[in-house]
């Protein structure tokens, strides 16, 4: 009774929040719905999972931090449209369009933990992602990965065009830290996951998203890292692939030192995968906690 109490505390609370984040547009019978529909989903999670087994979280107690975020602001800058001529004529200096894509986000991720961070297109989501794999930095604020490896897997991240998907795995490997003799051991492993035949030695420059995303989880999931950064690619693909790597995936992160951060708009899959959840808006934390405390709220905000 005090625990579902003090989940009712905080779902009342983030509730609220989002009701002056969206300038009273919620009104009470609304946070009424949310609340019923949040304590639908306690009562679900108490169920049997998709796999016809009891959900359970995991402790972070005593666990040694893998990632920490702390007050991360990063912008985007764009010059003004203008001409070549315009540009030689004038004597000013271009105007800069700012947009500031995250603002003073901070967070912690203990080793272990599987993090959603889920939120509407353009919320910053991918950003952040990016900028904890180093491929952003921070206009301000600072990550700290305490020396653990790092690999992101993500669409159109990572590959060479011009070379061939074979070699892609061997620079993809390298870049990740891993020596050459490694990567050609693993190497059949990693193009029979893959599954994309004689596609293997052409450039990747001739891939579908579906080809691109087969390659990138396969080396990704085959040459592990203690961090693995995920956006998106486990729903693109064909039907079996998806099935296989999101089996490959439950397989991955049950791994008790294997932390991994996943950005996602699949409610199902945060809900079956996750720890912990972080909705992001306009570039915000609008709230951070179980699964079953921010994904009833958040489905709700996106109707």
């Amino acid at each position: 009774m005090e625990e579902r109490d003090r989940l009712e505390e905080q779902s009342r609370a983030g509730a609220e929040d989002i009701s002056e984040k969206q300038e009273g547009t919620l009104e009470r019978d609304t946070l009424d719905e949310v609340q019923n529909e949040e304590e639908s989903a306690i009562d679900e999670y108490n169920e049997l999972t998709q796999d016809g087994e009891q959900k359970t979280y995991r402790s972070f107690e005593g666990r040694k931090t893998a990632i920490s975020v702390r007050n991360v602001c990063i912008d985007y800058k764009s010059m003004k449209a203008t001409s070549i001529k315009q540009s030689m004529l004038s004597l000013r200096k271009s105007k800069q369009e700012v947009f500031r894509a995250v603002r003073n986000v901070s967070f912690e991720v203990p080793e272990g933990q599987i993090l959603g961070i889920t939120g509407k297109n353009g919320s910053g989501k991918s950003t952040m992602l990016r900028a904890i794999a180093g491929i952003f930095s921070a206009d301000s604020g600072e990550i700290d990965l305490h020396g653990h490896s790092i690999s992101l897997l993500a669409i159109g991240v990572g590959f060479k065009n011009e070379l061939s998907g074979r070699e892609n795995i061997m620079l993809s490997g390298m870049a990740l830290g891993f020596s050459q003799s490694f990567i050609q051991k693993k190497m059949p492993e990693i193009i029979e996951f893959a599954g994309i035949g004689t596609f293997i030695d052409m450039p990747v420059r001739t891939y579908s998203s579906g080809m691109h995303s087969k390659l990138a989880f396969s080396i990704t999931a085959i040459l592990e890292t203690e961090i693995m950064l995920i956006d998106e690619v486990l729903s693109v693909g064909d039907q079996k692939f998806k099935k296989k790597s999101y089996d490959k995936m439950k397989e991955l992160i049950s791994k008790q030192d294997r932390t991994v951060v996943i950005v996602s708009h699949s409610i199902s899959m945060l809900q079956d995968l996750c720890d912990q959840v972080i909705w992001m808006h306009d570039g915000e934390i609008i709230m951070y906690d179980r699964p079953e405390i921010v994904l009833p709220v958040y489905r709700d905000f996106m109707r």
